[in-house]
């Protein structure tokens, strides 16, 4: 990607009505960091210590949980720094780098929510060829699948942005670099890339939606045949944690990138709870309602808690 503007760097200006609460959004947001980042580690941690657990279901679960970690990383990191007092200031190349792993972590979710919708389609209404067709090398395929689509929908998102002239303006009103605050800063017309953009960023998430909506309404038919009462509970609490955490996934994205009149202090409102406090409840969705996760959770807790006495 050839930078040819005279822009070599921006400035983050945070979000929008929030000054003189730096000291308090400074501790609130490290808070949440660090919870987000502590609770997705002992989920994988429970997950890799526990053969119960080496299941499809789990092992996308794991990945969804290592991206829960890096898709906060993109924006905390540098936000948590300007709001302890220092500079405001991110290089052109730091900009493209944030937009890029924003966007390919956030599409790699996206289609890796519909796999797991799929898994989750299969071991219900195909119970007894689950192991077949959720095999070791499908399991692979389809999770490399989610990271490479993911890279490929980013870099096309990144590139549209960031060939445009950025002649003038530099301040982003913004607490990181996305696709709609760094459009305006460019020194041409950007309609036809806002429609561009608008349809690759709004047709992704709803092809996902509607595969997802598809395989839960094959799974609500094949567990309505289910006769006995204890077999469509516990069919329906393995599906449950899975439709809390794609609600909390897709609704930021409709109200940030959906809407026809952006609204920068909501967007940007909207953007913390997307970017820390959905990855921070992760965690808790996917523990919390499961048995397996909860009993391997107290394990491993359990063995951290004597680990300093062993020392």
């Amino acid at each position: 990607m050839r930078n040819a503007s005279v822009v070599t760097e921006f400035i983050l200006l945070g979000i929008p009505h929030t000054e003189d609460l730096e000291a308090m959004l400074f501790v609130l947001f490290l808070s949440f960091y660090i919870f987000t980042l502590m609770g997705n580690l002992l989920i994988l941690l429970a997950i890799v210590s526990s053969t119960r657990l080496h299941t499809p279901m789990y092992f996308f679960l794991c990945k969804l949980s290592v991206c829960d970690m890096f898709f906060p990383s993109v924006s905390s990191p540098k936000m948590l720094f300007y709001l302890s007092g220092n500079s405001r200031v991110i290089s052109y190349a730091g900009c493209v780098s944030q937009l890029f792993f924003y966007h390919f972590l956030g599409c790699t979710e996206c289609f890796l929510y519909t796999v797991m919708a799929y898994d989750r389609f299969v071991a219900i209404c195909y119970a007894l060829r689950y192991t077949i067709i959720m095999s070791h090398r499908v399991c692979a395929i389809l999770a490399m699948g989610t990271s490479f689509f993911g890279c490929i929908q980013a870099t096309f998102l990144t590139t549209l942005t960031f060939q445009l002239p950025y002649c003038g303006p530099n301040e982003v009103d913004y607490y990181f670099c996305d696709i709609p605050v760094i459009l305006k800063l460019a020194c041409a017309d950007t309609s036809a890339l806002e429609m561009v953009g608008f349809i690759s960023v709004g047709l992704m998430p709803l092809s996902c939606f509607l595969l997802i909506l598809t395989s839960y309404s094959l799974i609500v038919y094949s567990i309505l045949q289910i006769r006995s009462a204890e077999g469509r509970r516990h069919a329906f609490s393995t599906c449950s944690a899975h439709l809390t955490a794609i609600l909390l996934f897709y609704m930021p994205v409709v109200l940030i990138y959906l809407r026809p009149t952006p609204s920068s202090w909501l967007d940007a409102t909207v953007q913390v709870l997307n970017n820390l406090v959905t990855p921070m409840l992760n965690p808790l969705i996917y523990s919390l309602r499961n048995k397996e996760v909860k009993s391997s959770l107290r394990k491993v807790l359990h063995q951290l808690a004597f680990l300093p006495e062993q020392l």
